[in-house]
This record gives C-alpha cells, sequence and structure tokens, in this order.
C-alpha cells in the first residue's frame, strides 16, 4: 500500500556508514537524465531502450533518472494515440519496467499516454523497486503553431479524481505529488511535462515552495533554430528561480520528421547553474549525469526571506501537495564528485568571465571611492604602499578614481614607511609604482619612532636584543596607521585603507591604530587571490602605461609577507617572513573562507570540496597567467592541516577586528565580512564545534 499523507518522517544520517570520499557523505545526489533512441508506435523497444540506460545511470551511482516526454509510445504519433493497440502496449511497456526497477534502487521516471475517467493523459510515471510511486498528468497542453495537442490528450486540470487505476493498483495521480526520499535528505522530487516550464508560473514554482528540491521536466520538443539557447534559459531561470536542481530532458533520434525535427537536448541545471548536458543531434542514445548539492540548495532557501515569504502568500495551495515517501538506498561505496569545483571560487577560469568579473570589481571599487570623496567634499587621499599586493591595487583604484573626478593624481599622497625588516626589493618596487601612477611620492622611515615607542614600552629590543614578538611588529604596523591618520589631517585628505577580504578572515591585520583601521578601504570585500588577478587584468587592459605594468608584474611575483621580522641573517634583499608559513596558502583559505561563509557547510564538507578542487594539479583548468610555480597540489592532510587554522582564527579570535571594520563597497557574490552587510557575528564565540567536527569526520 501506498502511504500518502503529510506526516513528516525523521530523516536517517545520511553520513553513517558512508566514506568520506563517497558524494553521498557530503549531501550530493547523483542525478541522470537519458535520451533514448526512438521507434515511433514501438513501445516495448521503448522499454528496452529505457531500462538499458536506467542500468547504466544505476551502475554510475544515480539515485534518479529521467526519460523524455511520452517516451515510451514516441511523442510524434499523433492520431495514433487514439488506437487501443498503442495504448496497450504502452502500458505494458509500462509494466515491464516496473518489472525490471525491482533491480534497479533508483527513482525511474519515465512518460506515457494512459487512458483514466475515459480521457487520455500524457502523463509522467514515476517508479521506484517495483512499484508506481505515482503520476502526474500535463498541465498545459500547447495548440498553436506546429503542436495539436488538445486533439488527442486532456489537460490535468480536467481531471476529477486524485489516484488513477493502473494493474489493478490505485495509484496517486495529480500535479501535487512530490517524491521524498528517505535514507538522502533533501532530495524530494516533483515531475511536469514540456509545455508547463514555459508558461508564466509553471506547476514546479508551486512544488519547490512546497520543498520539492528537484524539478524535473519530461519533454517532446522539437528543434527549430535557436530553440536551444531559450530552453537553456528557461532552464536556467527555473531553477534559479526556484532555488532547485532542474532536469530536463526532451526526444532523441527517431520521432518521426513528418514535419518537424529533434535534437535530443538533455540539461541538468542547479540554482541558475549549467551542470550537464547532452551532444545535440546524436546519432545514439544518450545519458548525462550531473551532482546535485541538496545541501548548497537547503542553505540558500534558508537564507532567502522572499523565498520564505512566497510560501506564505500561497500557503494554502502549498499545502495541498502531497507527499509520497519511497525508502532509498543510495550506494555505500566510494563515489568520487563528477562536478566542476573550480579551485579559485572567487576567480573564474573561463577568460572572458574573469575578465568581466575583474572589470566589474574594479569599477565597483573605483565607484565606491568616488561616492566617498564627493560626499566628504575631500579631495585627497593618503594611502601606505608598501609594494605589495593590496596596496598596490588600493593604488590603482586611487589612480583611477582622480582620473574620473578629473582631479590630477598628485592629490593622492603616497608614502612607503620602512621599518626594522623592509627589504629593498619591496621598497624600490613602492617608489618605482608611485613615480610610474604619478602620484605624490613620500618616504617616512618608521624606524626611530618606532624605536622610541619599544624604549617607552621597556621592550628588550630597544635594548638591543633580538626579540621579535607580537609588540615588537604591532608597534612598526601602529607607527605607520598613526602617521597616516596624521597625514590625513595635516593635508585634509582622506586615508584609503588597503586590508583585504582574506585578512579580514584570518585576523591578519593589527587591531585599531594599525592596518585594520582607515577612512575607506576600498579591498575590504576583495579576497587576495582575486586581487591577484585584478592587476593582472590590470597589466593586460592597458589603463597604465607599460612602465606601470613592469612594476605590477615584478610585485605580482614578490612573497606575501608583513616585513614585520629581520631577517636572521640581517639580509634585506628579499622578504624575510612569509605570511603564508604562518596563516596558510591563500589558496586554500580563500576557498575555505568561499564555501563557509557563503553556504555555511560542514568543515568536512569544505574539506571534501577543497581535496576534489585541490588534489590533482592535472586535473581541470587553471587561470590564466597564473605562474606555473603556483599550479600545485594539496593532500588531506595539509587540507585539514590548514582548513583547522581558518576554522580557529575565524570563529574564535577575529570576529572583534570585523565588528568594527570601516566602510568599504561589496564587490563579490561570495559576499563581505561587513557587521553592517554581510556578516553579523558575536566577537566572542568558540570555534569547538568546528574543529570537533573536521577532526571527527575528515580522514
Amino acid at each position: 500500500m501506498l502511504q500518502l499523507s503529510h506526516q513528516r518522517v525523521k530523516d536517517k544520517d545520511h553520513s553513517v556508514g558512508k566514506p568520506f570520499f563517497s558524494i553521498y557523505r557530503h549531501g550530493f545526489a547523483r542525478v541522470a537524465v537519458g535520451v533514448p533512441a526512438v521507434r515511433v508506435a514501438d513501445p516495448l523497444f521503448h522499454a528496452q531502450q529505457t531500462v538499458a540506460l536506467a542500468q547504466r545511470a544505476h551502475a554510475a551511482g544515480a539515485v534518479v533518472v529521467i526519460f523524455p516526454e511520452l517516451g515510451l509510445s514516441a511523442y510524434s504519433n499523433e492520431d495514433l494515440f487514439h488506437q487501443d493497440a498503442l495504448l496497450d502496449a504502452s502500458r505494458e511497456a509500462l509494466a515491464q519496467i516496473v518489472e525490471a526497477s525491482l533491480a534497479l534502487p533508483l527513482l525511474i521516471i519515465v512518460g506515457v499516454p494512459l487512458r483514466t475517467e475515459g480521457r487520455l493523459f500524457n502523463c509522467a510515471v514515476a517508479i521506484h523497486t517495483g512499484r508506481i510511486l505515482g503520476v502526474t498528468p500535463k498541465s498545459f497542453l500547447p495548440n498553436y503553431r506546429e503542436f495539436y495537442e488538445k486533439r488527442q490528450f486532456a489537460a490535468a486540470r480536467d481531471a476529477l479524481g486524485t489516484t488513477i487505476d493502473i494493474g489493478g493498483v490505485s495509484v496517486p495521480f495529480g500535479t501535487d505529488l512530490i517524491y521524498v526520499a528517505q535514507g538522502l535528505p533533501g532530495l524530494l522530487v516533483h515531475t511536469e511535462i514540456c509545455e508547463d516550464v514555459w508558461t508564466p508560473i509553471p506547476p514546479s514554482t508551486y512544488a519547490a515552495l512546497a520543498g520539492a528540491t528537484v524539478l524535473c521536466n519530461l519533454s517532446a520538443s522539437n528543434i527549430t533554430i535557436g530553440k536551444a539557447d531559450y530552453r537553456r534559459a528557461l532552464c536556467a531561470g527555473q531553477s534559479g528561480r526556484c532555488v532547485a536542481a532542474y532536469l530536463y530532458s526532451a526526444a532523441g533520434p527517431g520521432e518521426s520528421t513528418t514535419d518537424l525535427a529533434w535534437d535530443g537536448h538533455a540539461l541538468i541545471y542547479e540554482n541558475g547553474e549549467l551542470l550537464a548536458e547532452s551532444a545535440r543531434f546524436a546519432d545514439d542514445e544518450q545519458l548525462i549525469l550531473a551532482d546535485v548539492d541538496l545541501e548548497r540548495l537547503a542553505q540558500d532557501r534558508m537564507r532567502l526571506g522572499s523565498f520564505t515569504d512566497t510560501v506564505h502568500d500561497h500557503r494554502e495551495r502549498l499545502r495541498q501537495f502531497r507527499q509520497i515517501p519511497f525508502d532509498l538506498a543510495v550506494p555505500t561505496g566510494e563515489l568520487a564528485l563528477i562536478r566542476t569545483v573550480e579551485r579559485f571560487p572567487f576567480v573564474p577560469n573561463d577568460p572572458a568571465t574573469r575578465d568581466a568579473r575583474c572589470y566589474e570589481a574594479y569599477n565597483i571599487q573605483v565607484h565606491g571611492l568616488i561616492k566617498r570623496l564627493k560626499a566628504t567634499g575631500i579631495k585627497h587621499l593618503v594611502i601606505g604602499v608598501s609594494g605589495g599586493l593590496d596596496s598596490t591595487q588600493a593604488l590603482i583604484v586611487a589612480a583611477r578614481t582622480m582620473d574620473r573626478l578629473g582631479l590630477p593624481r598628485s592629490n593622492i599622497l603616497a608614502y612607503t614607511m620602512p621599518g626594522f625588516a623592509t627589504s629593498e626589493h619591496t621598497r624600490s618596487n613602492a617608489h618605482a609604482l608611485m613615480e610610474a601612477l604619478g602620484v605624490t611620492a613620500n618616504e617616512i622611515d618608521i624606524r626611530p619612532s618606532a624605536l622610541q615607542m619599544l624604549h617607552d614600552l621597556g621592550h628588550p629590543y630597544a635594548a638591543g636584543e633580538p626579540v621579535y614578538d607580537i609588540t615588537f611588529e604591532n608597534v612598526q604596523a601602529g607607527e605607520r596607521t598613526s602617521h597616516l591618520f596624521r597625514l590625513a589631517n595635516f593635508h585634509n585628505g582622506l586615508v584609503l585603507g588597503t586590508g583585504d577580504l582574506s585578512e579580514l578572515a584570518l585576523g591578519w591585520a593589527t587591531y585599531g591604530v594599525g592596518d585594520q583601521m582607515s577612512h575607506y578601504n576600498v579591498n575590504a570585500s576583495v579576497p587576495k587571490t582575486l586581487i591577484q588577478h585584478l592587476i593582472r587584468w590590470v597589466i593586460r587592459s592597458g589603463d597604465f602605461d607599460p612602465a606601470a605594468g613592469v612594476i605590477l608584474q615584478s610585485i605580482l611575483d614578490t612573497e606575501i609577507s608583513p616585513e614585520l621580522v629581520p631577517a636572521s641573517d640581517g639580509s634585506t634583499s628579499e622578504p624575510a617572513q612569509s605570511t603564508e608559513a604562518k596563516i596558510g596558502p591563500y589558496a586554500l583559505q580563500d576557498f575555505n573562507l568561499y564555501y563557509l561563509t557563503r553556504y555555511g557547510f560542514r568543515p568536512s564538507k569544505v574539506a571534501f570540496l577543497c581535496y576534489h578542487a585541490w588534489s590533482d594539479a592535472r586535473r581541470g583548468a587553471w587561470p590564466d597567467g597564473l605562474p606555473t610555480a603556483q599550479q600545485i597540489a594539496y593532500d588531506l592532510p595539509s587540507i585539514k592541516q590548514w582548513l583547522g587554522v581558518f576554522l580557529y582564527r575565524f570563529f574564535q579570535i577575529s570576529q572583534f577586528k570585523r565588528s568594527a571594520m570601516p566602510n568599504g563597497p561589496k564587490v563579490g557574490s561570495g559576499g563581505s565580512l561587513s557587521p553592517r552587510g554581510d556578516w553579523r557575528a558575536p566577537s566572542d564565540s568558540e570555534s569547538r564545534v568546528w574543529l570537533d567536527e573536521l577532526r571527527a569526520n575528515v580522514p
């Protein structure tokens, strides 16, 4: 007997018994779309094709597979749909698939014409391990141009009952069916058919509001010039609006070409992002697979208050949906992720997309600074230039801002402020950059004032002892910032901050009278990995002359360092400190930052995704311009180690710095850490729950 009710069944722990290297331990569901070969009006042939593709989907570890509209009969039968022999054969084909499904523990959804209440309906039938879970009739029947479906079929709204008899068994019937997988939390499946998604409010919209996360469209969809692009737009838009996965299957080779042609287009989207697509106009049957992130969908829906508001506005209709539970046995062994996970989530691999993002980020920074200067009436900027990445990007933004305001770049009062560990390399780069950009260049040696401060504190270094503790470092950082603010007072200027998003996340900044503070910070929501590519983009764009480009490249090639502790041998030619040796590679920490703050994933899932992205340097594409020396791999112990560093620093010891951060524009969808924007958190939280989860669940 089918259990039909709205009652909730307690979710099982989806991670129990599953290895770390299985997608099913981390909230993914592998789904499939099949496009079988077609013989018009040959249901038994279609049954064989469908079963064969379902077997392939199961062998690949999928838990859901869908097939085209009227796939068991063929779509292009026209008035043959009124022939009893074809309808009987279609039911027989359906029975064969139901029988075969006993050995295939995945949800199979097929298209078939079915009679009930004296009418014929175009249906999607959900099958699981030897039983039919439910039948969804098509809601909207096209009856224009080449389509005449109302000649053969009745629409869902014409049905009187909520069940249909198939082989003597009463089965749920309607557009209000959601199939709920027990054993894989978050997998709730709804089906609609072809034209349904071409309407202003598709049935799947209501299903998504009622909880469905995987929306399936069984389509036939003949092909005309340009139609494939429109399909992509429809599926992308529907998956994005519904914050869901969207599976789409169109009829493939073999449909009748009396007046139409078919391209066998299959698509899988997740929240607007294309995960998989079939080849079009293929000669043979096809099967595409994708790993849908159910936890990502749940996170996004939970955060979107407008999604919840829409549920409230349609609650009476949504309460009518019927949830049909089924026991899903997910694969228990290791199953590698087949989804693309970019190493640099803030930096797209595609060159055209990356250039477009860099253009936007750069101009967001510039326009933010333009507004701040106009609002304050201030015409001068004061900035510290270290010869490092962050101050370089801020100085570039400042120069372009002055250009846009019609002010001379000499209004930028730039200061390099060498301390006890400043290298000749970074110092010379700072001077060369200031000269190349035409700003007012200055140098203030902070060593005398820093030494006086250390003497006043009674610090051992003031007495000649080589003690390089946190006080020694922060005295220098504080002296620099103190000078900048007083210079701004003196010149009626605004102190431009340079610290980036990655440093804010890790707390890698000196609080208060230090590099954490400024009047306005254009880099506040730009991560370190993106800043590197912004500078590369500026070099290629030709915005500045070739001489500036040479200096910018030299800065890109320099070791990232705070330059606060001298080299043990007294050398000053190159930076003595390595930031990444202390707090971890920025490539990994930016990855961790993105997935922890954007999606709130468990540390073990972040580590799983990071391993997939970073464990093999040969897998996947690298952004153009990234030096070969930086195209490296990280093993799981390294990933776990640096993730642990991130969790402790981010959740336990750094929030107070972010709670008092200065204004700055939000740049990317990865968010910002401003307490007035994307991130509000207590300054006194513990990191234990995150660290415990990491230690317990990452081998």
